[in-house]
């Protein structure tokens, strides 16, 4: 069985069964969301620098910070081809 590769922007990928949820990064709950995982260090920035447009929830509680919109990110998951 191949694994599956979600391409959350900038050349980084996740694998795509592991993710729990794809959410905008714009609102205050996702904003405390974020300094929360900081704080247990469960945080990755996946943004190169850019604006946190989506936040990704993993299996594994791990939140991942993309650059690229959670609509954008979700037709991909949605797509047959989930590689780069």
């Amino acid at each position: 069985m191949a694994i599956k590769l979600l391409n959350i922007g900038f050349g980084n990928s996740v694998v795509a069964a592991k993710v729990v949820a794809i959410l905008s990064a714009g609102s205050a709950p996702m904003k405390r969301l974020k300094d929360d995982a900081k704080t247990a260090g469960r945080l990755i920035d996946a943004t190169q620098g850019r604006k946190t447009r989506s936040i990704i929830i993993t299996e594994s509680n791990h939140v991942i910070l993309s650059g690229v919109q959670a609509e954008t990110i979700a037709l991909r998951a949605t797509s047959d081809d989930h590689t780069p």
